[in-house]
């Protein structure tokens, strides 16, 4: 699955880079005999709220430090001049939105779904750059996965890999991609299933069936409640209102480096347990080695892992385990 703020590149970009809150990181992709490799990656930290994901306001609070960060990474997979960019979940609103009839000129389809986001867009719609996507098609109509963020926020972004060189012409939300690098792995799920995908700035949770999105939410850091209580919301609504069938896998991404910072390293294995005793389902850590597999010199440490899925989701997505585009 996707939902692409900008696409302006025909051909998928080799490079993909993350700018997230406490680090930026970059994995470039190479094919080798039919199957995805890592050929090279680096990651940079960043001094303490450096990098402030935000919705409304400037991100990059400390732009020297970022720069001399993104500088670095850049440097260590060979300056590429074409990127795929990811970006923290917080910088933009996901909604799902349903037409029973989709129009076909895809002006009107964009004025439509501008329309329908425009009140829960916490800015005017005028300073909102829309992304949308076909989701799920269900007999009351076809759904769109649509996310919306603040144009000079993606301009901001767009601006530091500029000065770096750099340019992202596909830039996507971190979440989105971590279920991409799920959906590229030869056993992607084909029933329901949840993902839970955690940052130094936020957690975001996702239901999906097979490969399309049917349930999304983020929880900033600084927001009233636990991960708890969001996983317990969210698998009630499954439940109650989308009347799921059962959830068939759990996976969880980024709660061995920055996630653990939310609630404390404790908290993950206690949420893990919780999982497993409510839903009868082991809890599976994404491991992006089952997309594209690692050099031989690469140390594949768990906060390695949890900074290549992403990486990687960007890098794969349309494709088959196979290496075919969809």
């Amino acid at each position: 699955m996707s939902s692409l703020f900008t696409v302006t590149d025909a051909v998928a970009p080799g490079v993909a880079v993350e700018i997230a809150s406490g680090r930026i990181s970059a994995a470039e992709i190479e094919w080798r005999g039919g199957r995805a490799v890592v050929a090279t990656h680096a990651v940079e930290p960043l001094p303490p709220a450096a990098l402030v994901p935000s919705l409304t306001a400037a991100n990059a609070q400390d732009r020297p430090a970022v720069m001399t960060a993104l500088n670095r990474v850049l440097e260590r997979v060979g300056r590429p001049r074409r990127i795929g960019l990811v970006i923290p979940d917080v910088v933009a609103r996901v909604s799902l939105v349903r037409f029973e009839t989709v129009p076909t000129r895809a002006v009107d389809l964009e004025q439509l779904i501008r329309w329908q986001v425009r009140k829960a867009a916490p800015f005017p719609i005028e300073d909102a750059q829309v992304s949308h996507v076909r989701g799920r098609r269900t007999p009351e109509g076809q759904e769109f996965i649509v996310t919306v963020a603040r144009r000079n926020v993606i301009e901001e972004y767009e601006s530091l890999c500029e000065e770096g060189g750099a340019h992202a012409g596909l830039i996507d939300l971190s979440t989105f991609n971590v279920i991409n690098a799920v959906l590229a792995t030869p056993t992607a799920p084909v029933a329901d299933w949840l993902a839970i995908n955690v940052g130094a700035d936020s957690a975001s949770i996702a239901i999906m069936q097979g490969p399309d999105l049917i349930f999304f939410r983020n929880r900033s850091a600084d927001t009233d409640g636990t991960v708890a209580d969001l996983m317990h919301q969210t698998t009630t609504y499954y439940e109650d209102r989308l009347k799921g069938a059962g959830l068939t896998r759990v996976v969880l991404a980024g709660a061995s480096q920055a996630g653990a910072q939310i609630e404390g390293n404790g908290f993950w294995k206690m949420l893990e347990r919780s999982i497993e005793e409510r839903m009868g389902i082991a809890v599976e850590t994404v491991d992006p080695r089952q997309a594209a597999t690692l050099t031989d010199r690469i140390s594949a440490a768990p906060a390695f892992l949890d900074a290549l899925a992403p990486l990687v989701g960007l890098l794969l997505r349309d494709r088959r385990p196979d290496g075919a585009k969809v």
